[in-house]
């Protein structure tokens, strides 16, 4: 049993810091380079085993020594891997990621062993699985992948939230088995052709979302905050100011974060509150698995700069009602 089942990418991150990125043929000297755990779908994972949920990750490896560091990783952030797959011949996903001076980075993906995932195999996973409330899901696996586990999951009464990314590996048709959609600015702009720059495009992106059949979603727009569409009702959450350091992972904080509040019991905006708060804190650290802050570490945050949310507003509400008894 586990409260969040997420499937999809597994990678090794090799990631090189530069003040600029290089032009096509020119070279540039880099700062340093690191060779860290990522992939969206185990980002997500770690970001909900850390912020206290038990989690099924299902997902694919190679037999390597990336392989190795990837399992291990998702281990000790204590993720269940019963269902991470092994594959002889095909090389784990790795991701080349460079980040510049103001954080913002570009990636190549090579999908490697994700991509030998098969349908049977998230079959008996779910067939194994019981009790779990919320999928978690993303792009950079088969399509076929994705559709069958949303159906699967739909199957056990789960809830389904669909991250649309990355962009490139967007599929219409996954909408229409999601309960939740949550693309960022490229995403949006690909699937809508609106590009968000501004709560006014959110808004029309959201209805053209709507038209779509899309009912809940959430229009991600980084340092401009969000836009949450609950079944025609709307609200814009602000960002949480913060200095940036690394930007890679902070939408898979995101994710995992919002499906935690799912989980619970929270409404949209409530958990799309809490989910800011974690990805903020994520910008402000290096690695996109590594960085992903425990629910101790998101709490001191908001201490320190007097933010609320959720689990803390209850607290203080008890608090209170104990001094006033």
């Amino acid at each position: 049993m586990a409260d969040i089942v997420v499937v999809g990418s597994i990678n090794i991150d090799i990631v090189a810091l530069t003040d600029r990125y290089p032009s096509h043929g020119d070279t540039v000297f880099g700062k340093k380079i690191e060779l860290l755990p990522g992939g969206k779908g185990a980002n997500q994972a770690t970001a909900c085993a850390r912020l206290g949920k038990t989690v099924h990750m299902v997902g694919a490896i190679g037999k390597d020594l990336y392989g190795e560091i990837v399992l291990k990783s998702l281990q000790k952030s204590k993720v269940d891997t019963t269902y991470v797959k092994r594959i002889e011949d095909s090389p784990t996903g790795c991701a080349i990621i460079t980040i510049d001076r103001t954080a913002e980075n570009t990636m190549l993906v090579v999908k490697g062993a994700n991509d030998q995932l098969r349908v049977a195999d998230v079959c008996d996973a779910f067939s194994g699985m019981s009790n779990s409330q919320v999928l978690l899901v993303q792009m950079e696996v088969p399509e076929e992948i994705v559709i069958q586990s949303m159906i699967e999951a739909k199957k056990k009464g789960m809830f389904v939230i669909l991250d649309p990314a990355p962009a490139d590996g967007i599929t219409v048709r996954a909408l229409e088995y999601a309960d939740l959609i949550i693309p960022n600015r490229q995403e949006t702009k690909e699937l809508t052709g609106i590009d968000v720059v501004s709560v006014d495009t959110a808004y029309e992106a959201a209805k053209c979302f709507e038209l779509m059949g899309v009912k809940k979603l959430i229009i991600k727009m980084a340092d401009k905050g969000s836009l949450v569409c609950n079944d025609g009702k709307f609200e814009y959450i602000d960002a949480v100011p913060v200095t940036p350091v690394d930007t890679v992972g902070a939408g898979d904080s995101y994710a995992g974060a919002l499906a935690c509040a799912i989980v619970d019991g929270e409404d949209l905006v409530s958990a799309a509150q809490f989910a800011t708060i974690v990805g903020a804190l994520k910008v402000t650290r290096l690695g996109a698995q590594v960085g992903i802050p425990t629910l101790e570490e998101v709490d001191e945050f908001c201490k320190e700069r007097n933010l609320m949310y959720y689990k803390l507003k209850k607290e203080n509400e008890q608090e209170e009602s104990e001094w006033l008894m």
